[in-house]
């Protein structure tokens, strides 16, 4: 996420209902593309894909 959009989504900065929700929404699209990006990390550099998966994983164990 950027800094705008953590602060958006933690109420940090004080925006509409509408773009609060743009945001949420641009936020989703980049989880999506994670899926993606997934497979071409297993694929082509399992490194970096183990680096993100301590990252994401072990962080919320």
């Amino acid at each position: 996420m950027t800094t705008a959009d953590r602060d958006r989504i933690s109420g940090e900065e004080e925006v509409s209902d509408s773009k609060r929700y743009q945001t949420v929404h641009r936020v989703r699209s980049r989880i999506a593309e994670l899926e993606t990006d997934v497979e071409v990390l297993e694929e082509h550099h399992p490194e970096l894909l183990e680096e993100l998966r301590e990252v994401v994983c072990n962080e919320y164990e």
